[in-house]
């Protein structure tokens, strides 16, 4: 059975606070590490109310500091917004705080509305740079050569798996060419991702890096008692993007019961393509979707999301998609 992670934007709900995430984050790290999943991921966004990651690198060491086991890493660092060698040396750091646990996923986009991406790059244009920005973030990570000017010092000879994250074809080329595993955007961008997975597949080019292909997909994972919970649960995520399409993104909201009264027929389209890989029901339910979507994309590890309004209903979200993988390891 193929295995599967977490992906977190820690939440800043409606009355709580960045203190309360960042607690509630650390506490969902430790639950995913005694449910053994494998990696635990944070995405960088900024000028989001919704959304506490921006400082990803620090948060990052937070839950690395505050568990044993479990990889942890970006999902991802939007290496336009960084000098290469910033990132080097801050993933270079925790690689050496906390060896063979720390992953770089790498994207090119700006996570965040064009005015902050101009606030977060000052003297940056655009992201065109991206293959040569990666190229220049992986000689970083390499033994340092004689004559070497710049070294990210800690990084240089550090172990640091790179992956390329993507919404579109154009991250699965470059991650096929450079011989990179590569990540898709799915949970929330999945128009793309059966082609994308069969270009990465085909022109997966093995390096010193990777061998053979290695692809991870997101979904939404929206899991409870009842199939009637897991849909109410799954009307914080709707409603979240629901605000964002109307321009008005905000903090992350209370699950409600009628969310068909708050869109228009064309809105309650447009979430529902946004967010078509999401399971959501009691434990068979979510069980009965994750084995289809694993067998239908046969992805090479799941990582799994769950933008849940209240801590307690997160983790056993999450507990219960995990005992859907033991269930459906144990049936194979």
């Amino acid at each position: 059975m193929i295995p599967f992670s977490v992906l977190d934007l820690a939440p800043l709900t409606e009355g709580g606070t960045a203190t309360q995430t960042f607690a509630n984050t650390l506490d969902l790290a430790r639950h995913a590490e005694r449910l053994g999943y494998r990696r635990y991921w944070l995405a960088e966004h900024h000028n989001l109310p919704g959304i506490a990651s921006a400082a990803t690198a620090v948060l990052i060491g937070h839950v690395a500091g505050g568990t044993k086991t479990i990889r942890v890493g970006s999902g991802g660092i939007m290496l336009p917004n960084h000098a290469p060698l910033q990132v080097a040396e801050q993933f270079g750091t925790l690689a050496s705080l906390y060896p063979g646990r720390i992953d770089l996923g790498l994207g090119r986009a700006p996570g965040t509305d064009q005015a902050t991406a101009r606030a977060l790059r000052r003297y940056f244009d655009s992201a065109d740079a991206f293959p040569n920005d990666v190229n220049e973030l992986l000689g970083y990570f390499e033994p340092v050569k004689p004559g070497q000017a710049v070294r990210a010092v800690p990084g240089a000879g550090v172990d640091v798996p790179v992956w390329l994250l993507g919404s579109s074809l154009f991250s699965a080329r470059l991650s096929a060419a450079m011989g990179l595993p590569f990540a898709f955007a799915s949970h929330f961008a999945p128009d793309a991702m059966d082609e994308a997975l069969a270009l990465y597949r085909r022109d997966f080019k093995p390096s010193a890096r990777l061998a053979k292909p290695y692809a991870m997909l997101g979904v939404n994972v929206m899991a409870g008692a009842t199939d009637r919970e897991g849909r109410r649960l799954f009307s914080t995520q709707q409603q979240s993007f629901l605000n964002r399409f109307r321009g008005r993104p905000g903090l992350i909201l209370p699950p409600i019961d009628d969310i068909e009264s708050h869109w228009t027929p064309a809105e309650k389209l447009a979430v529902e393509q946004t967010l078509a890989c999401s399971v959501v029901g009691d434990p068979n339910t979510v069980k009965q979707g994750l084995a289809e979507f694993i067998a239908r994309h046969q992805p090479d590890e799941l990582m799994v999301t769950a933008n849940i309004f209240e801590h307690a209903a997160r983790c056993r979200s999450f507990e219960i998609a995990a005992q859907a993988r033991e269930s459906l390891a144990a049936a194979a």
